[in-house]
Parts: C-alpha cells; sequence; structure tokens
C-alpha cells in the first residue's frame, strides 16, 4: 500500500507515539477495504503500541476506522482511505491520539476543553483538495482534546450515496448533529468562534487593549508577511491582522514559479511563510477582518467584532478574491452547482456534464483538469479567442470529451430550488440566448481586489486596487500598500512577497523621517516659549 518512502517516514513519526492506540476497523469484502486492511496492518508493524482489530456488525461505514486512546473516551474516525492529500491528517491523528502535544495555544486549548456541549461532527471531503486537511485536522485535534466532540471524516468521492442524498456540492462540508455547519476551508479558532458565541466580543475587547504598533500590516499573504518580517527585522512594533494567514495561497494548486523553490503546493507555501514570520516577534492576529480605516496622528484599523487597532503605520495587503460573473443564480447555488476550485470539488462532479466559464490559463487548466473526471466539460468564453497559453490549448482540443464555445456572455445559471441544473449564454455573434444542461458550473475568470472597506478612505484605479507609487505609499501619508490588491502589475506570489518587503522599508523610512519632524516641531516649539 505504502511505497518505501512514505513506510520510512511513517516509522520515523510512529516512534513518536507514546501512548497505547487501538485501530478498529469496519471493513467487507470490496476492493476498498482491501486497500485499506494493508494500510492498517502495515501502520500496526511500526510501533508496538499499535493495535489493530476488524469488526463486521454492518453498523458502521464500510471501509472506515477509528483510533483510540486505550482506556480512554478520546476517539478519531475515517470512512475511507486517507491517502493524498489526507495522508498527513492520518498521520497527525495516530501522532495525537497516541500522546503527542499538540501545537495551539494554551488559551486555545483551554476554551476547547470548557465547550459546553455534545458535537457529533461529519466531514465530506475528496483527496485531491488541499483545503480539506485544515478541517479534518482542526476537528480531530478538537476531539482529542475534548472528547464531547466526536468527528468523522468523510471520502465524499467513495460515499457517493451520501453526498447525492445530502446534496453536497462543495468540499471541505461540515455537518455537526446532522445539520450543515459550514463550508469551505476551516481552522480551529474559526470553528471555535462559531461554537462559542462569547468569544468574537472577548477577542475584541482583548484587540482594542492592545498599545499601538509602529506597522501594522492588514493581511497576511505574500506581500504581508514579507511586510512583517522585514519590519521586525528592523526592531519595531509589528503586528499583522487578518482574515486568514496565507491568503489566496490558500486556494493554489501547485506553485512552481516561486524563485529558489522548484515546486510546492499553496497549503505549504502558506505554512512556511506563518513559519517564518513567527520566528520574529510579531503580533499575529488571524481571523480578524478590517471595515475601515481612520486616518491620523495613530492610524486606526476598524475590526468586525468591535475591536479597533491603532499604529503609527499601516502597510495594507489585503489580496484579492475570485472574481464573480454576477448573473442569476451564481450567488443562490454556490456550493450547490456553482464553485471556484476545480481541484477542491471537482471529484464531486465525477460522471457529471460541468462548465468552466473563462478562456484563460486557469480557464483552460481547469477545464483539462476535470476532463479527467467529468463526463464532459463545456468552455464557455465571452472573447472570440482563448486567451490561455497555446501549449494549454493543444491539450485542451485533444480531448475528446470537452466543448470550447466562443464569443458567449454567461446570462444566466439555472437550478431546481437546489442544485444546478444548467446555464444560459449569449451568442454574440447572432444575439441568440442557447442554454446548456448541466449539473456543475466552476468560474474562473480572474480576480477582485478586497478594498471595498477602503472606498472613500484613500485613492483607488477604477479597477479597485489601491494606487500606489514606487515606494509603496497610498493617497494617505503613513498608509502603505502591497500585492494584489494594489496598482502593480503581474499578480505573482514573487512580485507580491517583493512589494510587500519595499512597503516595510518604506514605513520604516516614513517612521524615521516622522520621529526627526517631531523632534523639530518640539525644538521650535520650546524656542518659542523662550523668547
Amino acid at each position: 500500500m505504502l511505497d518505501t518512502n512514505l513506510k520510512t517516514q511513517l516509522k520515523s513519526y510512529m516512534e513518536m507515539v507514546s501512548l497505547p492506540i487501538e485501530i478498529v476497523a469496519s471493513l467487507d469484502d470490496s476492493a476498498k477495504s482491501r486497500e485499506l486492511r494493508e494500510l492498517l496492518q502495515e501502520i500496526e508493524l511500526m510501533s508496538d503500541r499499535i493495535t489493530l482489530t476488524e469488526r463486521n456488525d454492518g453498523n458502521e461505514r464500510k471501509p472506515s476506522f477509528s483510533i483510540s486512546r486505550s482506556g480512554t473516551d478520546i476517539r478519531v474516525q475515517f470512512a475511507g482511505i486517507p491517502m493524498g492529500h489526507e495522508f498527513t491528517s492520518l498521520v497527525l491523528a495516530l501522532l495525537q491520539v497516541g500522546g503527542h502535544p499538540i501545537k495551539l495555544d494554551e488559551a486555545v486549548i483551554e476554551q476547547i476543553r470548557n465547550l459546553d456541549g455534545d458535537y457529533q461532527f461529519e466531514t465530506y471531503f475528496s483527496l485531491s483538495c488541499q483545503n480539506c486537511p485544515d478541517v479534518v485536522q482542526a476537528l480531530n485535534t478538537m476531539s482529542v482534546i475534548n472528547p464531547r466532540i466526536q468527528h468523522v471524516a468523510i471520502d465524499g468521492a467513495l460515499y457517493q450515496d451520501e453526498v447525492e442524498a445530502r446534496q453536497i456540492m462543495s468540499v471541505p462540508t461540515m455537518y455537526v448533529n446532522g445539520e450543515v455547519f459550514g463550508q469551505g476551508r476551516s481552522s480551529v479558532e474559526e470553528i471555535l468562534a462559531k461554537l462559542d458565541t462569547g468569544a468574537s466580543s472577548r477577542k475584541a475587547e482583548e484587540l482594542s487593549a492592545k498599545e499601538p504598533y509602529d506597522v501594522l500590516v492588514v493581511g497576511g499573504g505574500p506581500a504581508g508577511a514579507a511586510a512583517a518580517v522585514y519590519a521586525a527585522r528592523k526592531g519595531i512594533r509589528t503586528g499583522v491582522v487578518g482574515e486568514r494567514f496565507g491568503g489566496q495561497v490558500l486556494d493554489t494548486m501547485a506553485i512552481e514559479n516561486f524563485i529558489s523553490v522548484k515546486e510546492t503546493e499553496g497549503p505549504k507555501f502558506a505554512a512556511a511563510l506563518e513559519e517564518h514570520v513567527r520566528a520574529y516577534d510579531v503580533d499575529i492576529m488571524n481571523l480578524q477582518q478590517a471595515t475601515s480605516l481612520v486616518p491620523g496622528k495613530l492610524i486606526e484599523i476598524k475590526l468586525e467584532n468591535g475591536g479597533v487597532l491603532k499604529s503609527k503605520t499601516v502597510i495594507l495587503s489585503t489580496g484579492a478574491r475570485w472574481r464573480e460573473i454576477n448573473v442569476p443564480g451564481e450567488r443562490e447555488y454556490r456550493n450547490n452547482g456553482v464553485a471556484y476550485c476545480p481541484h477542491c470539488d471537482g471529484p464531486l462532479f465525477k460522471g457529471k456534464r460541468v462548465s468552466v466559464i473563462g478562456g484563460g490559463n486557469s480557464g483552460v487548466e481547469a477545464a483539462i483538469d476535470l476532463a479527467g473526471l467529468v463526463k464532459h466539460v463545456t468552455l464557455i468564453e465571452y472573447g472570440d479567442a482563448l486567451r490561455a497559453d497555446a501549449v494549454l490549448q493543444r491539450k485542451l482540443y485533444s480531448l475528446p470529451n470537452v466543448t470550447v464555445i466562443k464569443s458567449a456572455l454567461t446570462t444566466e445559471i439555472h437550478g431546481d430550488g437546489k442544485k444546478v441544473n444548467g446555464l444560459s449564454y449569449k451568442d454574440r455573434d447572432s444575439g441568440e440566448i442557447k442554454n446548456v444542461e448541466l449539473e456543475g458550473v466552476f468560474i474562473q475568470i480572474g480576480l477582485v481586489p478586497n478594498t471595498e472597506w477602503l472606498k472613500g478612505t484613500l485613492a483607488l484605479s477604477r479597477h479597485g486596487e489601491i494606487e500606489v507609487d514606487a515606494k509603496g505609499q497610498t493617497s494617505l501619508p503613513g498608509v502603505f500598500a502591497a500585492g494584489d490588491v494594489t496598482t502593480v502589475p503581474y499578480k505573482q506570489i514573487v512580485i507580491a512577497a517583493g512589494d510587500g518587503a519595499k512597503a516595510a522599508l518604506s514605513a520604516f523610512d516614513h517612521l524615521i523621517r516622522s520621529s526627526v519632524s517631531d523632534e523639530e516641531d518640539q525644538a521650535v516649539a520650546v524656542e518659542s516659549a523662550t523668547v
């Protein structure tokens, strides 16, 4: 089941297991059950603290298994074979159940322990989803800390009957006590915030009580991380506040053009960014959304939860998000047939008909990937020609289950009230409205900057980007910006990181000049007073 390298790595991890573990597998005669049996038998042989038993009582999903700490109620469960992106989740579950220390702030661990209630979580994932492991690992960790939290991670591609019955069309999807709890990437802190309703107000008070920063970075993507590192290295008080550390990099499947890193995946790159920032004395305030900026000698950043942060200078690096096509049905059927991440949600559409809207590199790459999973792909491009690289176009046109429609304007996404069942587009040459029957629509038409909260505060371009000069200075003194949120051309990770460093150096220069100016003003005031 495991190749030599994986076996070697896993065996080294299993040496860290300090407490007895019981693995209980629920199997039948299927091929997937045989695969899971082989995997679990290999794991059992790697540590004398692990025991494996099988049962076939008809009450559990098959194949599935649980990992329990002997003599306790601590348990995590998987329905399926956690390989692919979920292999790390399996390793982490074995370690944590086996007594390995959990890497969370003590305050967060205590908050989990103190949750009042019994929670039965189910998470549907796909093995190709890079967002899913965060959710699976977060809930597994919480169940190890507090046994009143139970969690089973379910491979949606393996349990298609459940996916169909619950009409799940996006992963990860979380259920708690039989009801939908959430969709998309979530961390321990985000899940806690939804379970512990008083946490938000307590956090707002905590944030508002913080001393002013010299540099406050808003946004934790590549630009924000680079800005934080460069500011902290100057020895000044630095903070980072953002909705999620890593930003849109977390939704990027493969990174192959960041110089010195031959290839990596978005979540791994984001984790490396955060690790680098935490190596310095930087105050990271995650899961916080900025709602307004108030200029002044001390600039204020107001947050959604009511908290207010103050700083002498601010660097805005809030990045961008997937652009919407803004047609009827798009928002109504989001996560119910309308999707933006083909890598995450593609496996849920196995054997179905889907459409990809957008003929640039991202759209064509999505169509190529989906063609290997679904019954048929219809790519719809507004222009009279695809904009993707020639090599991608050649690959696309070689696929037998792909139809390309050009000069087409998508006008509406249709559904039956629960999920997507088609779309309409206007033929821009003839003016005729045409319909396509399908079950999924993947939108890939670029990005929009996250600047709605800044309108009327500083200068924005007609596209909503923050206008900056060569030093990253915005139209407001002491406020700088970097990355995809700005007018700087070519939205690339390496460019964003460089801009973040430049903005931090510019902010430091501003602080020095401002302090000199303040000293001169004080000297003039003293001189005037003595005359």
